[in-house]
């Protein structure tokens, strides 16, 4: 039997026998609103903004609400597992963390008040390439929990051999490649305020401790950052990279490569090809291309091209445990969540982060039991309506 998480609404109501109130809603579709009203608006504008107008953020929530959960009765829920094997890994729940850079702007405890929280909970944290926080320090923090490394995969190859080795010997035991950032988007609230942390060497932690990167420098990062910023800059990111380049990623990870950023079926049909081990249907949650196609209307599509060959994962979007449950009924092994976790920390640390996984999976526990579910394992495209109005 696997755990029961939404026993954590009962532990709500019985703290108020006592007159405890949840220091953060369990609605978490408010967090964004109570962030934007405690933090500044660089590093709120940072997490919360979108690439253009902000139409594929719109559209990925949309693409999720236009799936309806079509619930079944007299079904044996009494005893439900949530627990799922993704990538040769068992997990307590279909949720990790999606990788989110530069958390430091919003906690000072940042990438390991995250990372405690999901190993205090279970769930498999994401480190991005470009934390506030060294992988090491990190992975400490995180003991023998499950711990996953995010490439953005450098121009320059001594700096993704040395940060594959670092990650390897770190314990990270998944590589989550990022293909949608060759380049930053267009996005007017950064530009607005002219912000943009890693001109200010916030986000770089990685690159500044890392021994490959420090070669090409002049003088050591503390007697001439500017210098070092420049030299992040300039190779953070490579628009020329294709996909025959995959070769050096198998060539230098033993582990699972997951690709990041997949929503057309051929893109995806092409990761297998290239002998990748999964997919993250996604789009950045909206913060690369405006204009783009939701996530969850690729997710079908992407399912049915590959489900067999590869482990198809799901981000963008996901705010509600029944977000979680379509996604999953669509043919995602597992998702991740990302920007509610990110005001989780900026608003209590460590407890917030808790606070959402928590909400997330007791919200998607109760809604797999009151649709007739006992686990993820019996959900199907059966099992929503798609409203076309």
């Amino acid at each position: 039997m696997g755990k029961h998480w939404a026993d954590f609404q009962y532990e709500i109501y019985l703290n108020g026998m006592s007159g405890a109130v949840p220091r953060l809603p369990t609605d978490l579709t408010r967090l964004e609103e109570l962030t934007e009203q405690r933090l500044g608006p660089g590093p709120v504008g940072y997490v919360a903004g979108s690439a253009g107008e902000g139409s594929t953020a719109r559209a990925n929530r949309a693409a999720l609400r236009r799936h309806r959960i079509v619930p079944r009765m007299l079904r044996d829920v009494h005893e439900r597992d949530l627990s799922v094997e993704v990538l040769g890994r068992a997990l307590p729940a279909p949720l990790a963390l999606a990788p989110i850079g530069v958390l430091s702007i919003m906690h000072p405890d940042a990438e390991c008040a995250a990372a405690r929280a999901a190993a205090a909970q279970g769930v498999p944290f994401t480190l991005s390439s470009a934390s506030s926080t060294p992988m090491e320090q990190v992975a400490e923090a995180m003991g023998d929990a499950e711990h996953w490394f995010q490439l953005y995969w450098p121009k320059d190859p001594e700096v993704a051999r040395s940060f594959l080795s670092r990650a390897k010997a770190a314990g990270f035991s998944t590589l989550v490649v990022t293909l949608d950032t060759p380049m930053l988007a267009w996005r007017p609230r950064d530009l607005d305020q002219a912000y943009l942390p890693f001109l200010h060497g916030v986000g770089t932690a990685n690159y500044f401790s890392d021994p490959a990167f420090q070669a090409g420098l002049a003088k050591p990062v503390h007697e001439d950052p500017n210098a070092a910023v420049m030299h992040f800059v300039g190779m953070f990111s490579d628009p020329a990279k294709t996909w025959p380049d995959l070769a050096f990623l198998r060539e230098h990870w033993e582990g699972p490569i997951v690709l990041k950023g997949i929503l057309h079926p051929d893109d995806a049909r092409a990761a297998a090809d290239a002998g990748m081990d999964g997919v993250v249907v996604s789009n950045h949650g909206g913060r690369q291309v405006a204009g783009s196609i939701g996530a969850a209307a690729a997710l079908p599509r992407v399912v049915e091209a590959v489900g067999d060959r590869l482990t198809v994962l799901f981000d963008s979007g996901i705010r509600t445990g029944d977000d979680i449950f379509k996604a999953l009924a669509l043919g995602a092994k597992a998702v991740l969540v990302g920007r509610p976790y990110a005001y989780g920390l900026g608003l209590d640390g460590q407890a917030g982060v808790e606070h959402v996984i928590r909400c997330l999976l007791a919200e998607l526990d109760l809604t797999l039991a009151l649709s007739g579910h006992a686990g993820p394992a019996t959900l199907g495209p059966a099992d929503l309506i798609e409203e076309t109005a």
